[in-house]
């Protein structure tokens, strides 16, 4: 019987990358929430049961138990996060490499319109400036429909003018957000989640919170006008940055325009 060194092949190699690989999205997902109190309870009855399952029987027995009907546990809990992992592996990497069911299956009764960018960024340049504060979604692939019925169905057609009425302080429909779908504002006054990350700064308000906990769930831009500082911000796959006019309209201009429109 011969005893050396295992050699490594090429797929061991890449079976080490790809399980690093799903290591360091499960720990972003769950970066910052309560999830990762939860995730590291889970790892220590693991590595107790895998130390005692030869020697204490008995323990081992319970342990493999709890681990065993702990799958189903965890997929109860862990379900945001395993939600929005799916929706990072279908919006962030497969839609880039063109896999789509509009690629797969194009409709020509409902052509996609492209979002009016300049009416947008405009609002925004001057909701700023009068302070105004507004919570605004632009929808991608994600289904928005639960957040839409939750607000007033309005399906207008996106002017700056309009915008800046819907969230001026004395409008009824100022209070909750405004989510647009291709040409149209498709409803006002929406109820977003709130993000439970707790490393958010301690100065993000309610909009802030709504705007990282809908693109923790789904594939949305949301845009963020401050009440108190008038600064815009944008919300992206559970990350807020702030962003200027100019580098707000780059950005949907490259996300909604297309370049047949461009």
């Amino acid at each position: 019987m011969h005893i050396g060194p295992v050699p490594v092949r090429f797929l061991d190699i890449i079976d080490i990358i790809l399980v690093a690989f799903l290591m360091y999205q499960i720990y972003l997902l769950i970066k910052g929430s309560i999830a990762i109190y939860i995730f590291i309870t889970v790892l220590a009855f693991w590595a107790l049961w895998w130390l005692v399952k030869d020697n204490l029987m008995l323990l081992g027995s319970i342990l493999g138990q709890i681990i065993s009907v702990g799958v189903i546990a965890i997929i109860v809990v862990f379900q945001p996060e395993l939600r929005r992992f799916l929706l990072l592996i279908g919006t962030r990497y497969l839609t880039k490499t063109g896999i789509s069911l509009d690629n797969l299956f194009p409709s020509s009764l409902n052509p996609k319109r492209d979002v009016p960018v300049n009416s947008i960024v405009q609002a925004c340049i001057n909701m700023a400036k009068n302070r105004t504060g507004a919570l605004i979604v632009l929808k991608r692939k994600s289904p928005l429909d639960n957040y839409e019925q939750s607000g007033d169905i309005l399906d207008a057609t996106v002017s700056n003018r309009l915008i800046e009425s819907i969230f001026n302080k004395y409008s009824p429909l100022h209070d909750g957000a405004l989510i647009i779908i291709n040409d149209k504002i498709r409803a006002a006054r929406c109820v977003l989640p709130l993000s439970d990350n707790f490393e958010l700064p301690a100065n993000y308000g309610l909009r802030h919170r709504a705007a990282i906990g809908l693109t923790e769930e789904t594939d949305a831009l949301v845009i963020v006008i401050s009440e108190e500082t008038g600064e815009i911000s944008l919300a992206e796959t559970g990350r807020i940055r702030r962003v200027d006019s100019k580098v707000l309209f780059r950005i949907l201009e490259k996300e909604f325009i297309s370049r047949k429109a461009a």
